[in-house]
């Protein structure tokens, strides 16, 4: 299992960053995710389900990722996504934004990759703690210069 968490300060406003977030704009900040089709729509967001559409070189992977946590007051944002991917991951996402001041927001970024199956735990290895750093890293660098570009 690959656990992260990693915090930023991010000089915008919080409506500003979460707006990112939202259906219509996650290709901004998930470019690989090519497809976002709502399924269900729960009333109060958790247990919505959505079909995601991601593309890795030329490999298309399609799943379901569902609300698990979700918040959404002026002081805090928060949202909990969980899915398996390809039947050999379980993952589980958290994206969490605290107001600091007007334009200053505090984005928090966890979550957990396990192996379902011997595949998974091998790929996990293999794909290594480094690597996923990247990805994270990656993930919060594309948040902020996009929520920058709004500001």
């Amino acid at each position: 299992m690959i656990r992260w968490h990693e915090e930023r300060t991010i000089p915008v406003n919080i409506e500003t960053i979460w707006h990112l977030f939202e259906l219509e704009n996650i290709q901004r900040i998930m470019p690989n995710v090519i497809e976002n089709k709502v399924i269900e729509q729960k009333e109060g967001v958790v247990g919505s389900t959505y079909q995601q559409k991601y593309k890795e070189g030329k490999r298309i992977e399609t799943y379901i990722v569902e609300d698990l946590e979700y918040e959404n007051t002026p002081e805090k944002k928060h949202n909990k996504i969980g899915f398996t991917l390809a039947k050999a991951f379980e993952i589980e996402a958290a994206f969490t934004l605290y107001k600091i001041e007007e334009h200053q927001t505090k984005f928090i970024y966890q979550g957990e990759n396990k192996g379902l199956n011997f595949l998974g735990k091998v790929l996990l290895k293999l794909g290594g703690e480094k690597n996923n750093n990247k990805v994270v890293t990656d993930f919060m660098n594309l948040v902020e210069s996009e929520a920058m570009k709004e500001a």
